[in-house]
């Protein structure tokens, strides 16, 4: 099973989260995007990424308003999409906005990565 050279787009505002989630993954082999809010989400998933990670808390427009739009879309509808959020009570939202997976804030990095494997599967 080959998941090496897949393209991750990572959106969170914080930093220091983008951070430890792209290191990790470049770690484990994947290609890693981010940006920072979630207005630069729509424009960076024309590269086609193979996921999008995406922090429901973000300035622009919300990681679940985010999540609609790319579901919305054919030519993105098909990405899957790992909601991160501190908010535990926001898990039905982000299912309901069309979202693979959901993880709450703190979340070990392993889980993350295992997550991503079966959606790349």
């Amino acid at each position: 099973m080959e998941l090496r050279h897949k393209t991750i787009l990572v959106a969170d505002d914080d930093v220091a989260i983008v951070e430890s989630i792209s290191s990790i993954l470049n770690y484990a082999g994947y290609e890693v995007m981010h940006v920072y809010d979630g207005t630069s989400v729509m424009e960076s998933v024309k590269a086609q990424p193979d996921l999008v990670i995406l922090d429901i808390a973000m300035a622009g427009h919300n990681g679940l308003t985010v999540c609609k739009q790319l579901k919305r879309q054919g030519s993105t509808q098909n990405i899957p999409v790992i909601i991160i959020s501190a908010g535990h009570n926001v898990r039905q939202s982000a299912f309901d906005a069309g979202a693979n997976d959901f993880l709450a804030k703190p979340f070990d990095m392993h889980v993350l990565q295992e997550r991503i494997s079966a959606l790349l599967v």
